[in-house]
């Protein structure tokens, strides 16, 4: 049964069409690399949908949640696709835009062919990614009402799974374990082979099996824990406020604290508002708790020929322009985000479309 449907966003390319428009420079090809970004996502996640819906979206026997977004206790974790059976296993699935090559080491590492550059990159490990999610989910599951059977409460499993382009290649080591690493129209085959070929482990689950009604209110009860985010761009690209919208507020400490809190501030790939500020090589750059990336800093001053810049004062960051003479609080890293040592040496790192 098909809970929550899959989200095109066409209103984010929308957004970023119309910046597109009335930008220039660097900031226009940022934006550019963002519209390929997000149509990459978008694409990967489509396809992925398609071939799950089509092969359990009319079951009574699964419950399938598609763009489930959770915030717990500052982390947050976006699931692309989410299965939940009558025997209480979740299956996260996490979908990355590889159409071409994707190379696995012996050692775990995740390469990626770039086509523009002909070589292969190195990517986050999708699988550590997905553990971090099923972290998010099991935490955020302790405040739904799970069934329970003998005045026991039933606790799911969790399977991890990544699902890639129909027409990727992947380059498989012999050791190192990838059965996890599936083509998207492959999934659910390899699913079904997987539970078909562990007799044992579902002998076990028959024990604690739900009826298909209390299966269809979990899977209410799952989504109803999606926190749907709005990524300011305006802000994120350092462009000015449209002439429609209101003049900002003199920042205090509160205002950075609130920008922050909606928002205004998070990491170009995964989307979490979990970041903190870190000096690199190049200046300064949001670091995320969540996935580990680098988010450049950009900021500018709206008057030409102005140049802004980052001032540090203990866990607080001002925006700064000399020429007019102006200071205006930027950000302030949370205390529980907060780093103990910054490498002066680290840069932000680059990220492709996932």
């Amino acid at each position: 049964m098909l809970i929550k449907n899959f989200e095109a966003r066409p209103e984010t390319l929308a957004t970023l069409e119309a910046l597109l428009r009335e930008s220039i420079g660097s900031v226009r090809k940022q934006i550019e690399k963002e519209i390929r970004f997000v149509r990459a996502g978008v694409a990967a996640e489509r396809d992925s949908a398609y071939y799950i819906d089509f092969e359990l979206g009319a079951t009574k026997n699964w419950a399938v949640i598609h763009d489930l977004r959770l915030e717990v206790a500052g982390r947050v974790a976006q699931i692309d696709h989410l299965l939940i059976n009558r025997v209480m296993e979740i299956f996260v699935l996490e979908s990355k835009s590889v159409h071409t090559r994707l190379k696995i080491t012996e050692e775990g590492e995740f390469l990626r062919w770039n086509d523009w550059k002909n070589t292969d990159e190195g990517m986050p490990s999708p699988l550590t990614q997905n553990d971090r999610h099923i972290a998010v989910l099991a935490e955020a599951m302790k405040a739904i009402e799970l069934p329970s059977r003998l005045g026991l409460r039933l606790e799911p499993t969790f399977e991890s799974y990544v699902l890639l382009s129909s027409n990727a290649r992947i380059d498989r080591p012999k050791k190192f374990d990838t059965s996890r690493i599936v083509k998207s129209d492959d999934f659910v085959k390899t699913m079904r082979q997987r539970t078909d070929d562990n007799t044992g482990k579902t002998l076990m689950s028959v024990a604690k099996m739900i009826s298909q009604e209390t299966l269809e209110r979990l899977g209410h009860q799952v989504a109803s824990l999606h926190r749907p985010f709005t990524i300011d761009y305006r802000a994120k690209f350092g462009l000015p406020l449209a002439s429609s919208e209101s003049p900002s507020r003199q920042s205090t400490t509160k205002d950075a604290e609130f920008a922050d809190a909606t928002g205004i501030h998070a990491c170009r790939r995964c989307q979490s508002r979990s970041v903190s500020i870190h000096h690199g090589r190049y200046g300064y750059y949001f670091k995320c708790a969540v996935c580990d990336g680098n988010t450049p800093i950009k900021i500018s001053c709206s008057r030409e020929g102005h140049k802004e810049r980052i001032r540090k004062e203990g866990p607080r960051f001002f925006r700064e322009c000399v020429e007019c003479n102006s200071s205006s609080l930027f950000f302030v890293n949370p205390e529980r985000l907060r780093p103990e040592v910054v490498d002066p040496t680290e840069c932000p790192k680059s990220v492709e479309p996932t």
